[in-house]
């Protein structure tokens, strides 16, 4: 296995979906649309080319995707970022691949200028990326969700210190 990670280009796209799709099938807390969604987030103004990337294995294997959002209080609004989702085809799942896509997509997004990122997943697999529950900054799901799954990282020493509020998804999430 000689895994590669590089941004996803169109050609990839069909491929990409296939692969979201598959990796989210035995998923208990999956409603089985991620594949959909990744469709949605690329049509929309939230898309942000170089932070969706795939893992390369002679074809793609794995895919991670980070998109804009924003954490609104009021009147203040703060830029931020989601990721949702990181997808492994299952015959390359549980071989560090998700942590080698997560890892290069945090990089990536910092070197962009990007100051935090925000994502509901599973409380024992995130921390290890440095993601911390949102409520440390009181920043809330816009939706009910336990405290444990729902986290924040920030990418720039201090950029949460004074945030607060909502996150507020782009459209292409609620359609």
């Amino acid at each position: 296995m000689n895994i590669k990670i590089r941004q996803e280009c169109e050609k990839d796209y069909n491929r990409t979906e296939e692969v979201v799709k598959q990796a989210f099938l035995g998923e208990k807390f999956s409603d089985q649309t991620e594949h959909k969604l990744v469709h949605r987030i690329r049509k929309s103004n939230a898309f942000i080319p170089e932070l969706s990337l795939v893992a390369v294995d002679k074809e793609v294997v794995g895919h991670i995707l980070l998109s804009k959002i924003k954490i609104v209080d009021g009147s203040a609004a703060v830029d931020s970022l989601a990721l949702a989702p990181v997808s492994v085809a299952p015959g390359y799942q549980k071989k560090g691949i998700g942590s080698l896509l997560i890892s290069s997509v945090l990089r990536k997004a910092k070197e962009l200028g990007y100051h935090s990122v925000i994502v509901l997943g599973h409380k024992d697999y995130y921390p290890k990326f440095g993601f911390k529950p949102a409520s440390l900054w009181n920043i809330r799901a816009p939706f009910d969700v336990p405290d444990e799954v729902f986290m924040a990282m920030e990418l720039t020493e201090s950029a949460l210190q004074n945030v607060q509020g909502v996150v507020q998804y782009s459209e292409a999430f609620s359609e």
